[in-house]
């Protein structure tokens, strides 16, 4: 799979971040949810993982797209 950063909150790629992929998705790196009653609320699937990044990651992909 080939990765393209497309967004971040800091330049020194250690902080959450946007990816897209070759296959047409987008990966997003942030902290992982451990939080038992968000956890529950989401009722995740196996296999599936919750991330959590900062509103201003998102506004600023939105923004500039």
């Amino acid at each position: 799979m080939e990765l393209r950063k497309i967004g971040g909150t800091c330049e020194d790629d250690n902080c959450p971040t946007l990816y897209a992929t070759d296959r047409g998705t987008v990966i997003v790196r942030g902290l992982v949810v451990s939080d038992a009653q968000a956890l529950t609320q989401l009722g995740l699937p196996t296999g599936e993982t919750a991330v959590e990044v900062p509103v201003e990651l998102l506004a600023s992909f939105h923004a500039g797209a």
